[in-house]
């Protein structure tokens, strides 16, 4: 479950405390207007951390500490094109392009600079989300957050005297040359290493750059300039006030994928209309804003921008894809295919997700056997990996609807192996035991479902349901209480049973009112009408029995 909050209600630090102590696993997402930064955790210690849009990446560090040459580093992006500093640390190692040591100090020094630089956050939001790990065959380093707390909170009070005089990073200073070249007090070597580049020209985080040094260790050093008079304020950076059109998208959009791969889906969608804003044309930010739609299924609007999307010449498969997926629960089966056709037809037939969903067209459109054969051909294209869960979903279901419940019940278990925190993969397994007749086993996969999903209100029916038909009524009496709590219009014959449960009890009066709510759900209902006449005296009370539903 996620823990979400303000950073005007809790710290930071606060929040690094909590998560140490518990020693908790996942990633800890914080975002204010314009940035985004996350912290990743194994057993409450910090394994990776990271600011988007930041200039200090991983291998310009290498380059100034002179462990990796630039023409490396450039040929290395260029062929690996690694996404972000974990999968450049990555295939550093495995082509042997870096020695270990310096690379973990490198990585280091990069995670603690991106903690510190977050300290300073007082305003913007904060998410965790457990069990989130780092996209990284191996972790690199493990730090104590005890020793970033310490150190980012001086970082933190002396940053807050720094801020009196430099108070962003696009101002630009000079030293005085008169007074800097007859000083009688000795520099310090930040102070020594700075003074070149404070020239009249370079704001502070072009300092930061070609000094080699961190945003903190630059300000103390200018701000002792500053205070001993060897340096003056001459300005600020024209095109940091103004950045380039390009920029600005670039940082917006990297913005929105950030935000996107962490689920806060609002400020997602805020950051690529403002790269819409920018460069209306912008395909990207047009088919990840149709993801996000899709997300919070809202088919309509994702249907309409991956549509616009799938117009520029340039699209590609992925766009198609995600297009016939909003068709498909538009219930527009025929667009959906000939979306599927077009993703096959630029470059997808070799996604095993595309074989996947025209799968799930032919299952829903009553085809089988192209279904079977779509699913097939997904399996083979996956190869030594494993599927997906969705195709083991929609495998059993294939199975089952063709009859082959033992074959339905193979695939599944082979499933709930592969991805156990599945709750759907463990509710179809139940419904296919209970139309084997295995009610005991039924019971069992729903109540793995439930401790994967303890919120959802078919889950709890369907458990009500097995437990109704065993005669257990305490226990079915108390799923289906669950179920009205958390869904009460979810279907009628619920209170039916509930009503059913009550009368047994001799609770006519209670029995009476969840037979007339299962009236008001299904007024043509004519096994409530008969309950409801009987408790009048006219006739006896049927205790009808269903089947589970399919997920």
């Amino acid at each position: 479950m996620a823990i979400k909050g303000s950073l005007n209600e809790a710290s930071l630090t606060d929040v690094l405390q909590l998560l140490a102590l518990g020693q908790k696993t996942g990633c800890l997402s914080v975002a204010r207007e314009g940035s985004f930064g996350s912290i990743h955790f194994d057993r409450g210690r910090i394994v990776h951390a990271s600011v988007v849009n930041r200039y200090d990446r991983l291998g310009d560090r290498l380059v100034r500490d002179g462990a990796l040459q630039p023409d490396t580093l450039a040929r290395l992006v260029a062929t690996a094109a690694p996404g972000d500093d974990r999968e450049l640390a990555d295939a550093l190692l495995a082509q042997q392009l870096v020695e270990r040591e310096q690379l973990e100090a490198a990585y280091r020094e990069q995670v603690e600079e991106a903690v510190f630089h977050l300290f300073s956050w007082s305003q913007g939001t904060f998410t965790f989300e457990a069990d989130g790990r780092p996209a990284s065959r191996e972790t690199l380093v493990s730090i104590n957050a005890d020793s970033l707390l310490l150190e980012g909170a001086r970082r933190v009070d002396e940053w807050t005297l720094i801020a009196k005089k430099i108070p962003s990073l696009d101002l630009i200073f000079e030293i005085d040359h008169g007074r800097f070249a007859h000083r009688e007090v000795a520099l310090s070597a930040e102070q020594q290493r700075i003074a070149p580049w404070l020239d009249g020209t370079n704001d502070v985080t072009a300092v930061v750059q070609r000094s080699g040094l961190n945003e903190f260790e630059v300000g103390k050093a200018v701000f002792g300039l500053l205070t001993a008079g060897f340096a003056q304020r001459v300005g600020r950076s024209a095109a940091r006030r103004q950045p380039s059109p390009e920029s600005r998208v670039a940082e917006h959009r990297n913005l929105g994928v950030a935000f996107y791969k962490t689920s806060m889906y609002d400020e997602s969608q805020r950051e690529f209309r403002r790269v819409l804003e920018l460069s209306s044309e912008d395909m990207a930010a047009r088919f990840f804003l149709g993801l996000v739609h899709l997300r919070r299924s809202e088919w309509n609007d994702a249907a309409q921008v991956l549509g616009t999307a799938a117009q520029q010449p340039e699209a590609k498969a992925a766009v198609f894809h995600n297009l016939a997926f909003a068709l498909e629960q538009l219930g527009r089966f025929t667009d959906a295919e000939l979306a599927l056709a077009e993703a096959v037809r630029r470059g997808g037939g070799d996604d095993p997700r595309t074989c996947l969903a025209q799968a799930v067209l032919a299952i829903k459109g009553g085809e089988l056997t192209h279904a079977e054969e779509r699913l097939s051909t997904a399996r083979a294209l996956w190869g030594a990996r494993q599927p997906s869960a969705a195709w083991f979903h929609y495998a059993g279901l294939a199975a089952a609807l063709a009859g082959d419940v033992p074959r339905a019940v193979t695939l599944l278990e082979a499933g709930v192996d592969v991805h156990p925190h599945v709750a759907s993969l463990h509710n179809n397994l139940a419904v296919c035991h209970e139309r084997r007749g295995s009610y005991e086993m039924a019971a069992r996969a729903i109540e793995h479902a439930l401790l994967e999903d303890a919120n959802s209100p078919q889950l709890h029916k369907n458990l009500g349901d097995y437990h109704y038909r065993g005669q257990r009524y305490e226990e079915a009496c108390a799923d289906f209480l669950r179920v009205v709590r958390l869904a009460p219009m979810l279907g009628a014959d619920v209170h039916l049973k509930l009503g059913n449960i009550h009368f047994r009890r001799g609770a006519v009066q209670d029995a009476r009112e969840c037979w007339e709510q299962a009236l008001a759900l299904e007024p043509d209902n004519r096994i409530v009408q008969a309950n409801l006449s009987a408790v009048r005296g006219r006739e006896t009370v049927p205790r009808p029995q269903t089947a589970g539903a399919l997920a």
